[in-house]
């Protein structure tokens, strides 16, 4: 099967959209099929390129056996709605421009979200190129930037949620990583016979890799003898991580706590500003690391944070890092409702509490640190669950079943694809 695959992230970039994509594409590549991904110039999440790929406009590279064409974008910080709407839609033009003139006819074409301009380009791409277009749901757009705050304009908000309706109708296949956003698209309209659940997972290659010991690790940091309190991944306004620092506040008279975060996003200047005001001795922030070099962090860390704002949208969604910090068997403190809490509790991996609250989060954390079986416990329980039922190479197999179920799907013309308010919506199983 040949797959032309947009997704504005891949690696050395960090994140999720990044690394599922790639390790879904190197999988299919090692099970004989051709895979192109059209990626822009790696960038995030700071808005700044990546020295090798300075003064390009395209860029064409084989990497795994992946090929890659990487597309010049116009690069801001992961900060501010208007600078991130203009780097989404300079990849959707460059994207689109350089998947016409660039590819071959693929046997189809999978665009991501978010954000979900390169949605439209994959869906224009596919029609261009006469074959099926599928569409990857891995958050809601734009319900999560509407409950965020961050996106109030009605004109807007309604363009895009016509753009959004219109994309879940085209779509061939729709591939949501949670299996809470299939009720979600039903009450949409979309018929559940089109809805492929593929979740996050947690590549066996990526646990193997060679890393630093978990001693070595927190000698490198100068916590040898503190228990250590981990948050790795965005700084985004969706994590409310300042509760974290104000839990590092009512901690700082316990000085065996310590609170590691690491990561970049539009929050973390904000958030070392608080903790410069809090004058808190018991917290340390690091840059973004290498995906490869975090493997030593999740398993320096005695538990680690996965929380996200108290907000419907938030209940539908599965964060990546459950699956990594289950993997590492690092025992988990989930402030997310919902289906991540739900994962959470079903894998025995962790303690859920209530999200955006100090003093559950302080329990949590004095509970598990007077605890140190439960830990141990928890942190096998995770990583034996996902090993089980989570391994990417098995999800991969599922999401090509998916494509290969469509690859030979004649096209429908407008007229045959009946608008979602007319069609009959059905619950499956």
């Amino acid at each position: 099967m040949k797959v032309t695959f947009l997704c504005q992230y891949f690696p050395p970039e960090m994140g999720a959209p990044a690394a599922r994509t790639y390790e879904h594409a190197r999988y299919w590549v090692e099970n004989g099929h051709e895979v192109t991904v059209i990626t822009g110039f790696p960038n995030h999440p700071t808005g700044v390129i990546h020295p090798a790929y300075r003064n390009q406009w395209f860029k064409r590279e084989t990497v795994e056996g992946i090929e890659l064409l990487r597309t010049r974008i116009y690069v801001t910080p992961n900060k501010g709605f208007a600078k991130r709407i203009l780097n989404f839609l300079s990849f959707f033009a460059s994207s689109l421009f350089f998947g016409v003139f660039k590819t071959e006819r693929p046997d189809l074409v999978v665009g991501t979200s978010p954000q979900f301009f390169c949605a439209v380009a994959a869906w224009i791409l596919s029609r261009i190129k006469r074959v099926p277009f599928v569409f990857e749901v891995r958050d809601i757009w734009p319900e999560s930037a509407i409950e965020l705050g961050v996106l109030k304009n009605r004109w807007l908000i309604r363009a895009l949620e016509a753009i959004e309706m219109f994309l879940y109708r085209q779509a061939d296949v729709i591939i949501p990583v949670a299996e809470s956003t299939k009720p979600y698209l039903i009450e949409k309209g979309i018929p559940a016979e089109k809805i492929k659940i593929v979740p996050n997972g947690i590549d066996a290659k990526y646990l193997a890799l060679p890393s630093a010991t978990s001693a070595q690790a927190r000698a490198e940091l100068g916590l040898e003898d503190k228990f250590i309190i981990s948050y790795i991944g965005t700084h985004g306004i969706s994590h409310a991580l300042s509760v974290a620092l104000h839990a590092a506040d009512k901690l700082r008279h316990e000085p065996h706590f310590h609170f590691l975060l690491i990561g970049e996003g539009a929050d973390k200047d904000d958030l070392k500003q608080l903790a410069a005001r809090l004058k808190l001795p018991n917290v340390t922030f690091m840059d973004a690391q290498p995906r490869e070099r975090l493997l030593s962090f999740y398993r320096a860390s005695d538990v680690s944070l996965v929380p996200l704002r108290r907000l419907p949208v938030f209940q539908k969604v599965l964060p990546s890092k459950l699956f990594e910090l289950m993997g590492n068997g690092c025992p988990i403190i989930c402030s997310v409702e919902g289906e991540a809490a739900a994962l959470v509790k079903r894998a025995q991996a962790g303690v859920c509490i209530e999200p955006e609250s100090v003093e559950a989060l302080l329990a949590a954390i004095r509970q598990l640190h007077a605890d140190a079986p439960l830990r141990q416990r928890l942190g096998e329980n995770g990583k034996r669950f996902v090993t089980t039922y989570y391994l990417r190479s098995m999800l991969a197999d599922n999401f090509l079943t998916a494509l290969a179920e469509v690859k030979n799907r004649p096209l429908a013309t407008a007229k045959q694809r009946p608008k979602a308010a007319e069609q009959q919506p059905t619950i499956s199983n």
